[in-house]
């Protein structure tokens, strides 16, 4: 059986598209009407979804319009956008274990839910002096070099990074800054989770 209130909201997008093409195209209800073969009245109450069109009238309206009858339905039943904003200089500054003054880290997302599934931060760093800990954590980190050049230590191996130059690998294995060559830094971390994601 159909949900009434899924035609209902159906009918008043089909009403309100038909409006815009014909209004676009300059034509009046009774000029439509006439091609379609029905009462301006009828049109009328499609447009207002105070009537559901037939098929064959919905075909008759697209072709009075000029448009495939698909165009009558674009965009009905898309689903909600979940994006989240985070406009710039707007990142939640978050304290990582280990880490002093001169470096810095922005959440730029922050993902809802019951598990993380993904955390980007964007890191500056602007005291060559400051020593560094290791970092372990699950998912796969991926880094992107904005600004600056460092040594960035994961496991037994060092990389130098400049800007453009990326790296990614596994968390769990020790990783971080070794030596920060070119002062401001600052780079993209994007922490990716799996099924072992914290809550």
């Amino acid at each position: 059986m159909p949900d009434h209130a899924s035609l209902d909201t159906l009918d008043r997008h089909l009403g309100r598209t038909i409006r815009e093409h014909r209004q676009r195209l300059r034509l009046t209800i009774a000029d439509v009407a006439r091609l379609v073969d029905i009462s301006p009245g009828m049109l009328s109450k499609i447009e207002n979804a105070q009537a559901t069109a037939s098929l064959d009238t919905l075909v008759g309206i697209a072709n009075a319009l000029g448009v495939p009858m698909s165009t009558l339905f674009k965009g009905y039943d898309t689903p909600a956008g979940g994006a989240r904003l985070v406009k710039a200089g707007e990142g939640m500054e978050v304290v990582r274990r280990g880490t002093a003054k001169g470096h810095t880290y922005h959440l730029l997302a922050y993902d809802q839910g019951p598990r993380k599934r993904f955390e980007p931060f964007l890191i500056s760093m602007d005291d060559a002096s400051e020593v560094f800990p290791t970092f372990e954590h699950a998912g796969t980190e991926f880094i992107f070099m904005l600004a600056g050049r460092l040594e960035y230590r994961h496991g037994d191996a060092t990389y130098l990074l400049e800007p453009g130059d990326s790296l990614s690998f596994r968390g769990e294995i020790p990783h971080g800054p070794e030596r920060l060559l070119e002062v401001p830094i600052r780079f993209l971390s994007i922490i990716v989770y799996g099924d072992s994601a914290p809550a």
